[in-house]
């Protein structure tokens, strides 16, 4: 059993995959390979010159694998929740079983829909649908948190994976039991 699935390997997915990864906290993460970052270019991400939306796309899966997360290619359905944890079914007929899982499908929230989650309006152009979600990303299922456009933010890059990031940190924080911070050092 996994501690986090993740569905969605876009900004969202990918930056929440790299922290809950890089936390030791073993992390599966379904990619559907539908990200609307395919066809962007960007020159508004912080700390990084101009680039292709594919480029920053691997470059975000591969950071999560450097530290031990596992892409699946697939697209999940339905999420079931219950004291224990959560089960992922995909369209191939794969069960995959966790403690918690992050919806970070992007502009796509018929996962959302399929699993009852609560969702409601979208307020970024072209996004009719959102998931319905907490400051802290939880979502109206137990153990199932929501990050980035499918959780309401703003679709840029940048935003995007800031909030996958903060929807992991609190996910980590609560498979801890405390706050979780993660601070690396410069090396002499």
């Amino acid at each position: 059993m996994a501690e986090v699935i993740i569905i969605g390997a876009g900004p969202a997915g990918a930056s929440a995959a790299l922290f809950t990864a890089k936390a030791g906290k073993e992390t599966v993460v379904i990619d559907s390979d539908q990200s609307i970052t395919k066809r962007a270019w960007i020159e508004n991400h912080y700390g990084v010159p101009e680039t292709a939306g594919p480029d920053l796309l691997e470059t975000g899966k591969r950071q999560a694998e450097k530290f031990g997360a596992k892409l699946i290619a697939g697209k999940a359905v339905k999420i079931e929740s219950g004291d224990s944890g959560v089960r992922v079914h995909t369209e191939s007929g794969e069960v995959l079983e966790g403690q918690h899982a992050i919806v970070a499908t992007g502009l796509f929230a018929e996962l959302a829909e399929a699993s009852g989650i609560a969702v409601k309006p979208g307020t970024e152009p072209r996004i009719k649908t959102v998931v319905d979600c907490d400051a802290a990303g939880r979502t109206s299922l137990t153990r199932v948190w929501a990050a980035g456009t499918a959780a309401g933010v703003s679709v840029h890059t940048i935003v995007t994976a800031g909030d996958g990031a903060k929807v992991a940190i609190n996910v980590i924080s609560e498979l801890n039991g405390e706050r979780y911070v993660d601070h690396d050092v410069l090396k002499s």
